[in-house]
C-alpha cells in the first residue's frame, strides 16, 4: 500500500502565546483558523489566557491542546511561537524558537538593534507578519481595515468630547461588536450638534477605506469626507487641506522620505483642524510625515495635547499602535482568515515565496545589528 507524502512529512507545530500589550485583545490564530489548520495536519498548542476575545474553551472545542500561559519560553524548540505584538520590552534573553509576529524592529524603531540581537543571540529565526509578502509584494495579511475603522471611530469621539465635554478624554475600552461602537458614536456626533469634517490621506488602501466604512457607517455624510491618496499628495506637502478639516487621519504606509503632510509652524497657525489620527503610528520613524508628534499613546490615555501657539483651538494627536484591538473578535477572524493560505504552506516554507523571502529579509535586518546604515 503506498504511503502518501502528507504521512512521511513531519507535522507543523504551532504554539499560539497569549499577549502581554496591555489593552490587547486580539489573537492571530482564530478558533475557526485552527480548526482548519489541524485538518490539515498542524498540531496546536494555546496559551491560556484571561485577555484574549476568544476564550479557552472555544480553542479546545476545535482540537487545540491548552498549555499554560506564558510557558512558550520553555517550549521545544521545534515549535513555532505565534503571536501578535512585540515581546516586553525588558526582556533581554536570547531567543531560540522560531517566531512569526510584529516585531516592530525593521525600519530603526527604538530598540530595534536589541530586539534582533535576542534572536541572534539565541539561534532563532523572525518571520515579520509586517513584512509576509506574496508575489506582487503586497501583504499577505493585515489588520489595515480595522486599524483604519477604530482610528477614525477615536477620531470621531475625541472631536465630539471637544465640542460636548470638558477635561480630558476618558480612557477607550475594546466592544464585542462594531453595532455598539457605532451607536456610541451617532450618539456622541447627534450631541455634538453637527457632523466633523473629515479628511483621510491614504484613502484607497485597507487603513483608508477602513476609516471612511467607519465614519458612514456613524452617519457622516460623504460630503463631508475629503479621500486623498496618492494623486492628491504627489504635488508634496506640506497641505493646508489639512488644517482646514476637523479630523485629520492619517493612513498610509510610508517606507521613504517625503515632505512633511503637517508643520507645527501650521498648527500655531488658524486652523479648524483639532484632532489628528495618525493611524500609521510611527512617531519614531525618521520618514514619519506627521513630524508634530514624538510619542505614542495608548487606550488608557489615547490623546496628547500639542502645545500650540494658537491657544484658541486645542490640538489633540492620537497614536494608538494596536487600534484594532477596539474590535478584537472582528478583527482577528478577518486577519487570521487572510493569513490562513500562507500559514499552510509553513510545511514547505523553505519552498514557499512568502516565507522564503521573509526569512531572508530577518537575515538581512540581522547582518545590520553592527552596521545600521546598511539596512535602517
Amino acid at each position: 500500500m503506498p504511503i502518501s507524502l502528507q504521512s512521511t512529512q513531519p507535522a507543523v507545530k504551532l504554539w499560539l502565546r497569549d499577549e502581554t500589550k496591555p489593552m490587547e485583545h486580539r489573537a492571530c490564530l482564530s478558533p475557526a483558523v485552527c480548526q482548519e489548520l489541524i485538518a490539515d495536519g498542524f498540531q496546536i498548542k494555546v496559551e491560556r489566557s484571561t485577555v484574549r476575545i476568544f476564550n479557552d474553551a472555544e480553542y479546545e472545542a476545535v482540537g487545540c491542546e491548552l498549555v499554560p500561559n506564558g510557558s512558550w519560553r520553555e517550549a521545544p524548540l521545534d515549535e513555532i511561537i505565534v503571536g501578535l505584538k512585540e515581546l516586553p520590552e525588558n526582556e533581554t534573553s536570547p531567543l531560540p524558537h522560531t517566531h512569526i509576529m510584529f516585531a516592530h524592529c525593521y525600519k530603526g524603531q527604538d530598540g530595534w538593534r536589541n530586539v534582533l540581537s535576542r534572536f541572534s543571540n539565541g539561534n532563532g529565526l523572525l518571520y515579520d507578519l509586517e513584512f509576509l509578502e506574496n508575489e506582487q509584494r503586497k501583504r499577505v495579511a493585515a489588520f489595515g481595515f480595522y486599524a483604519g475603522f477604530a482610528g477614525a471611530a477615536v477620531g470621531i469621539s475625541a472631536w465630539c468630547h471637544q465640542q460636548n465635554e470638558q477635561g480630558p478624554h476618558p480612557p477607550i475600552g475594546y466592544y464585542p461588536n462594531e453595532d455598539e461602537l457605532i451607536a456610541e458614536l451617532k450618539a456622541k456626533i447627534q450631541k455634538a450638534g453637527r457632523n466633523p469634517r473629515i479628511m483621510v490621506i491614504g484613502a484607497l488602501g485597507r487603513c483608508g477605506s477602513g476609516a471612511i466604512d467607519l465614519a458612514l457607517k456613524a452617519g457622516v455624510p460623504t460630503e463631508n469626507i475629503l479621500k486623498w491618496d496618492i494623486n492628491e499628495t504627489k504635488r508634496g506637502g506640506p497641505f493646508q487641506e489639512i488644517i482646514d478639516a476637523d479630523i485629520f487621519i492619517n493612513c498610509i504606509y510610508l517606507t521613504t522620505r517625503i515632505p512633511p503632510f503637517i508643520t507645527k509652524e501650521m498648527c500655531d497657525g488658524e486652523r479648524n483642524l483639532s484632532v489628528v489620527v495618525d493611524v500609521s503610528c510611527d512617531p519614531n520613524n525618521p520618514f514619519n510625515p506627521i513630524p508634530i508628534y514624538n510619542a505614542s499613546t495608548t487606550f488608557d490615555n489615547p490623546l496628547l495635547t500639542l502645545s500650540t501657539a494658537n491657544k484658541e483651538k486645542p490640538l489633540h494627536v492620537c497614536a494608538i499602535d494596536h487600534l484594532p484591538s477596539m474590535l478584537p473578535r472582528e478583527a482577528s477572524e478577518r486577519f487570521a482568515l487572510d493569513l490562513l493560505p500562507t500559514l499552510k504552506k509553513l510545511s514547505k516554507r523553505h519552498e514557499a515565496g512568502e516565507w522564503v523571502r521573509a526569512e531572508e529579509l530577518f537575515h538581512a535586518k540581522v547582518a545590520t545589528i553592527e552596521h545600521p546604515d546598511d539596512g535602517n
